[in-house]
């Protein structure tokens, strides 16, 4: 019975810690957040990744990929997104699925392991201005340190970092002899030890990197960091302000206020919306516009003209430092501009239209005869009446007519005080006089 008894509490023991096993096991296995990097590097993308690391953070993830299929974009945008990676202390991997070129191969090169899949490739990180040219000599000197300095950092070979951004390295078996960018593949990569391993798959990686047990969280962008990436596209600012001057334009040329208008505060509110979400403008930098637009109507009621070149000085500098690029914010203006210029040209000359919004700044009434303005009474009743000159006209004096005293000028003669005239023409103020001969040649 005592053998049974004691049997029966060693099973019990043994079911409670199997029972027991799959929950200690759960509480062992993390989350994996996984966060894509796609299409170009901007500073949208710094904001997304801002709050995913955050969240990663605060869940206390085993780790983060950074799954990665990126061309390249903006060296500021990754160079704070290198910054973020440094400071977190979660390991960092980067799975290149596609491309990871330019600044994308400066992101993977912070990353604490890199994964490739087998058509993957990484490098070609020249610096190129908004033209498509190669940068300047400083900006290159810059850019070259940075990447051989998150290769070193890393632990791995700065020397084909440096190949990537320029291409007086002669690296032959690479397929980067001197007069072209280094660009690995994956076997390239695993060769001079700039990736881990080559899989297929997210699951191949989270196996190969003894995570395939945890919880695998996407970050997903939300709605607002979609539209702010988009707003702060390179190609599409320029197109943004250029559609809000357009509509503004024809909105003055409009009586009242209606589309042409509404399309043109909503495109200045989209481009501040996105700008403000992405981190590039301030709240400071809204409010200087919106007092730049205050200033530019009150100038349609106070005259002068300083009021409306200090508002507009205020709208253009706002919008100049809401970019994350100043010159590329000038260029996006300029473009506004002159797109603006044209439309009111087409305005005015092939559709007649005329600023309705400036009618009451400009004085319309003319004091016309039609209207019933004249200068001076016109007396021309006067024509073909005789008077008698009391000055000499010289060819200008003064005559009688019908007791009325009368300044007057001859056609051109003289004529003696006391002699008779004859009203020949009267224009205004202006009554002409000749010497008269009298009726039917008497």
């Amino acid at each position: 019975m005592r053998r049974t008894k004691g049997i029966s509490w060693i099973f019990l023991m043994v079911m409670s810690f199997v029972l027991m096993f799959p929950s200690l096991t759960a509480f062992a296995d993390g989350k994996v957040y996984e966060i894509s990097i796609n299409n170009e590097i901007e500073k949208g993308l710094v904001e997304h990744l801002k709050r995913g690391f955050d969240e990663a953070k605060d869940n206390n993830a085993e780790a983060i990929i950074l799954n990665m299929h990126t061309p390249g974009g903006f060296v500021t945008a990754a160079s704070e997104i290198g910054r973020l990676m440094d400071e977190i202390d979660i390991p960092i991997i980067a799975f290149i699925n596609s491309d990871a070129l330019s600044a994308g191969a400066y992101i993977a090169l912070h990353a604490d392991e890199i994964y490739m899949t087998p058509n993957a490739t990484m490098g070609a990180a020249a610096v190129i201005d908004s033209s498509g040219n190669t940068a300047g000599e400083k900006a290159e000197s810059d850019w070259l340190a940075k990447m051989s300095s998150a290769a070193e950092n890393s632990g791995r070979d700065p020397k084909y970092a440096k190949a990537m951004v320029r291409n007086d390295y002669d690296l032959p078996d690479l397929r980067a002899p001197k007069g072209k960018l280094l660009t690995l593949t994956a076997k390239d990569a695993e060769k001079v030890k700039y990736s881990e391993g080559t899989v297929a798959s997210i699951t191949d990686l989270l196996e190969k990197t003894n995570l395939d047990g945890s919880e695998v969280v996407k970050i997903e962008q939300t709605f607002a960091e979609k539209l702010a990436r988009f707003i702060t596209n390179p190609i599409i600012v320029p197109i943004l302000l250029s559609i809000a001057s357009i509509g503004l334009v024809v909105e003055l040329y409009s009586p009242g206020f209606g589309v042409a208008g509404t399309m043109g505060l909503a495109s200045l509110g989209m481009f501040f919306f996105g700008h403000t979400i992405a981190g590039f403008a301030g709240y400071e930098t809204v409010i200087i516009f919106v007092i730049g637009l205050i200033l530019l109507i009150a100038e349609l009621f106070v005259p002068g003209g300083i009021i409306g070149i200090i508002g507009g000085a205020l709208m253009i500098g706002s919008l100049l430092f809401a970019g994350e690029s100043f010159v590329h914010m000038a260029y996006s203006i300029l473009i506004a501009m002159i797109i603006a210029g044209i439309g009111m040209v087409i305005l005015m000359k092939f559709f007649g239209k005329k600023l309705h919004m400036f009618n009451r700044l400009v004085l319309r009434d003319a004091t016309t005869t039609e209207e019933g303005y004249v200068s001076n009474k016109n007396r021309i009743e006067l024509i073909g009446k005789t008077g008698q000159a009391i000055t000499p006209l010289r060819p200008s004096g003064t005559v009688i007519v019908d007791q009325d005293r009368l300044d007057v000028v001859t056609q051109g003669g003289y004529i003696d005080a006391g002699k008779t005239v004859e009203v020949v023409k009267v224009e205004g103020s202006r009554i002409v006089v000749r010497e008269f001969i009298g009726r039917g040649g008497e």
